[in-house]
């Protein structure tokens, strides 16, 4: 079953709910005056995909499948649903913010039906990060909208925030024997500003700020600390100087004789991007849109790129030592595309298992991933 998570204020004294404790294997039952064997810690599966960017051809889409009446998101997501329901912690990333009154369109300004949060639980997504250059797209109000659907769906959010006390509060996710702290942040609002008086809404990439979080979260108890940051230059297969900057930056800091951050995932570019291991740390530079329609490139031109992503599947194993870190023993990388005449979200290797012909395109993005040489460290392709 999938971990849900709970929220947890960061204030001067914060302390995390301890979780339960992990079942035991099960033993012959101990004998008189020896105590029972202890369980051993338990590690977790986290995942983690890109952009889901409902442009109107999608809204439209998500129209007809729900019969005519209402939105169903349901159906084009279902393909990847095996992978994201079978792990521990499934994180997504909601690009736009909900409209209202029937208001839902796909661009410029971005009003997707609040179904989108109902479908992203169903597919088995526990949290998102909801901090982009779309947040503000509709104001205070729209915020609110948005979480308040993730909330009802049961789906946590990090990145935005309806209140300044919102905004300084942490996700904490609970996965095995682990307490997973997720922050996002993007990398402006070059749309509409912040709602007025509101400069907390949207969490604004700032590194200073990024490090403190993540200290601040690891002083609180959180066991892994992952961010999810919406950067890079859109369209450029390669990570810019920034986004390796910042990736340096990040992964260096320490915090209590840890390093303050685990784990990075990268949206915003709407193509894929690599994966890369960076100061012990692996970084998604871009994951690429899971869901979107057909995307044009800077010349003006359909690029099929802005339809293929890759989904980030990485094992953490338990510290070998008390107060040691959680590792990551296995990372890997999952190929999606999204058909945009079916409109589906295809798991390339199982759509190659079927038969299909998309082999080029299943190498392209292993290309991409693998382009920072990420394979010596370990990153593999999975199913």
């Amino acid at each position: 079953m999938l971990a849900r998570s709970r929220q947890v204020a960061l204030v001067l004294t914060v302390v995390l709910a301890a979780g339960a404790a992990c079942q035991a294997r099960d033993h012959e039952p101990p004998r008189p005056g020896r105590p029972a064997p202890a369980a051993e810690p338990r590690g977790f599966t986290l995942v983690a995909s890109g952009d889901v960017l409902p442009h109107d051809s999608i809204i439209d889409r998500a129209r007809f499948d729900a019969g005519g009446t209402g939105y169903d998101f349901r159906p084009m997501l279902s393909g990847i649903r095996p992978v994201v329901s079978r792990a521990d912690i499934a994180l997504c990333h909601l690009e736009t913010v909900h409209g209202e009154n029937g208001d839902h369109t796909g661009h410029p300004s971005s009003h997707s039906p609040p179904e989108v949060a109902a479908a992203l639980a169903a597919t088995g997504y526990d949290g998102c990060s909801t901090a982009s250059h779309h947040s503000p797209d509709d104001g205070a109000d729209g915020i609110r909208r948005t979480l308040d659907a993730l909330d009802r769906a049961g789906v946590r959010h990090a990145g935005s925030a309806r209140s300044e006390q919102e905004a300084r509060t942490v996700t904490v996710l609970r996965a095995g024997d682990a307490e997973v702290a997720h922050l996002a942040y993007g990398y402006d609002t070059d749309g509409p500003p912040t709602p007025p008086g509101q400069p907390w809404a949207v969490g604004v990439i700032d590194e200073a700020k990024i490090i403190e979080d993540a200290r601040a979260a690891r002083a609180a108890g959180a066991d892994v600390v992952v961010v999810s940051m919406h950067w890079g230059t859109a369209w450029q297969d390669a990570p810019d100087e920034r986004q390796l900057l910042l990736a340096r930056s990040l992964t260096a800091a320490r915090s209590g004789g840890l390093p303050a951050v685990d784990l990075i995932l990268g949206t915003h570019a709407h193509v894929p991007q690599a994966y890369e291991k960076v100061n012990g740390t692996w970084v998604v530079y871009g994951m690429g849109n899971q869901v979107a329609g057909e995307m044009t490139g800077p010349d003006g031109t359909p690029d099929p790129r802005g339809n293929q992503s890759t989904l980030g599947r990485f094992t953490f194993t338990p510290p070998a030592r008390a107060g040691g870190r959680w590792e990551v023993a296995e990372a890997e990388f999952v190929p999606q595309l999204f058909d945009i005449d079916a409109g589906r979200v295809v798991n390339l290797n199982q759509a190659l298992a079927q038969g299909a012909d998309v082999r080029t395109v299943r190498d392209r993005i292993r290309d991409v991933a693998l382009s920072r040489g990420a394979a010596k460290d370990g990153l593999v392709m999975g199913e």
